[in-house]
């Protein structure tokens, strides 16, 4: 009767060895590489650099030529013509920052935003856009072929519209105040386009700097403090939603009261 039950006492004993040690001697093939991709994600910091090498279009200008009356008595689809000089729209932007981010195939273009909304993108110095009722915010803007901004104080228009018969500014728009405008990123990115993430914004009626006004930059809960206005690069994100705010401060770490200085955009990144 001993030896009967000592064999399975001696089997069990060996079987929770064995499974002991299976445990806690696997190596890494036992891991499988979706549980590698996550701890890679996992541990990779986020990271923002200045982006370099982009061709400074320091003659570039742009003019609003019509509607050259911005009080407007419809709301309805407006005509804008836009005149661009010292700069070529639909061209390729040359420069190897062309191949490193996300590119359009279409050339240089405007960015048209309205109250700070997501812009939309235009390769032609006129267009039609369809305006509501109200008072509004116009900034446009002229862009490189990979959607970084061109800051000078002549690449840029700032408008207020009034569209509609007695419109309602329920904004609170004042367009000589300091003032944050969004840019980039924006909507989905896939493939090598999600390696670089450029960050470009633009800053009306101030300046950044260390001891001045300065942009807070939270990207998936991680805080930056931006002191110099210039286009950046982020790189470390995560694949799926990237979660990004910007906030313009002044030289005491505090918000700058406006309609736009605070701003939320979610972008999506893809394999």
């Amino acid at each position: 009767m001993k030896k009967i039950i000592a064999l399975p006492l001696a089997l069990l004993f060996l079987a929770t060895f064995s499974c002991k040690r299976t445990k806690g001697d696997s190596d890494s093939s036992d891991i499988s590489d979706t549980e590698k991709v996550e701890e890679v994600a996992k541990t990779e910091p986020i990271t923002i650099s200045k982006l370099e090498g982009s061709p400074a279009y320091a003659d570039a200008e742009l003019v609003l030529d019509s509607p050259s009356n911005t009080t407007i008595a419809e709301s309805g689809e407006v005509d804008f013509n836009f005149a661009v000089n010292s700069y070529e729209l639909g061209a390729q932007t040359e420069s190897p920052n062309a191949e490193k981010l996300a590119n359009s195939g279409k050339g240089q273009h405007i960015h048209f935003i309205l109250n700070n909304q997501p812009y939309s993108a235009h390769y032609e110095p006129s267009f039609k856009k369809e305006i509501p009722n109200g008072v509004h915010h116009l900034v446009a803007f002229l862009s490189r072929s990979y959607h970084e901004s061109v800051k000078n104080e002549n690449s840029v228009v700032v408008k207020k519209m009034e569209i509609g018969p007695n419109p309602t500014d329920s904004i609170g728009i004042d367009v000589d105040a300091p003032t944050l405008i969004y840019s980039r990123p924006k909507g989905e990115y896939a493939g090598k386009d999600t390696e670089n993430l450029m960050l470009d914004f633009f800053v009306l009626n101030t300046t950044l700097s260390e001891d001045g006004n300065k942009v807070r930059a939270t990207i998936n809960g991680e805080e930056f403090m931006l002191t110099e206005w210039a286009p950046y690069v982020i790189n470390g994100l995560p694949m799926g939603e990237v979660s990004i705010q910007l906030e313009l401060l002044d030289g005491e770490g505090n918000p700058i009261e406006g309609p736009f200085n605070t701003v939320n955009r979610t972008v999506t990144l893809k394999p």
